[in-house]
């Protein structure tokens, strides 16, 4: 079974750089053929009691001890976390760049415009800039290397607890809001498959057609 995230990315970082604001993003969504892309911004604290008890040898978080990458918990699992999440972090946002804004930016686009906003709204939160920020994966899609507090980490999602809690933030969201857009569009499974190219919602495109809430875009099959 994969093992819980933990705070040791964090903790490498701040030896490094001496931070205390770490913010960790995720995204959720890239992949869908309806609905938005979302990212989830979630700021921790060093200093704070949860994360500064946390011991150095393990990174194991006693508070946030069970939050793993979205796509590992179940759906139940991640709404249980989700208000836990919000009380122990510092700051919080998730972004949502819709269909039309997809189709106009491209994906990469509409994920820097998320992220940036998710960055700018938990920045107003705590008043102060971040000190570092790690993006899951090897490239910065963010800043494109413009700056230096970004940190790429290959499978950050699994590893680090600030993206794992990002991670279960824009999923729980994005998926409330799918729920909402399913009741709107029915016929095309959006409750259950999250706009995302199952079988089911390929043969209701074939019978139903196209909505608002489809990348136009993308490559739809119809």
């Amino acid at each position: 079974m994969p093992e819980n995230a933990t705070l040791l990315p964090e903790l490498a970082i701040a030896a490094q750089r001496g931070v205390r604001y770490i913010a960790g993003i995720d995204e959720v969504g890239r992949g869908a053929l309806a609905g938005p892309v979302s990212i989830g911004v979630v700021v921790l604290d060093l200093t704070h009691p949860t994360f500064a008890d946390t011991p150095r040898s393990t990174g194991v978080c006693a508070q946030l001890d069970g939050v793993r990458d979205s796509k590992l918990l179940t759906a139940a699992a991640r709404k249980r976390w989700h208000p836990t999440i919000c009380d122990h972090v510092a700051a919080y946002s998730v972004q949502h760049r819709h269909p039309r804004e997809i189709d106009t930016l491209g994906i990469n686009g509409a994920l820097r415009a998320a992220g940036l906003a998710g960055l700018n709204a938990v920045e107003v939160q705590l008043g102060v800039a971040l000190d570092a920020v790690i993006l899951d994966g090897a490239h910065d899609w963010l800043t494109h290397g413009a700056s230096p507090r970004v940190q790429t980490m290959i499978k950050a999602d699994i590893k680090a607890l600030s993206v794992a809690c990002a991670s279960v933030l824009a999923k729980v969201e994005r998926d409330r809001l799918m729920e909402r857009l399913a009741a709107e569009h029915p016929g095309y499974g959006w409750d259950s498959n999250r706009g995302y190219g199952s079988q089911g919602h390929r043969t209701a495109l074939t019978e139903l057609g196209v909505t608002p809430q489809h990348r136009l875009s993308w490559n739809l099959g119809v």
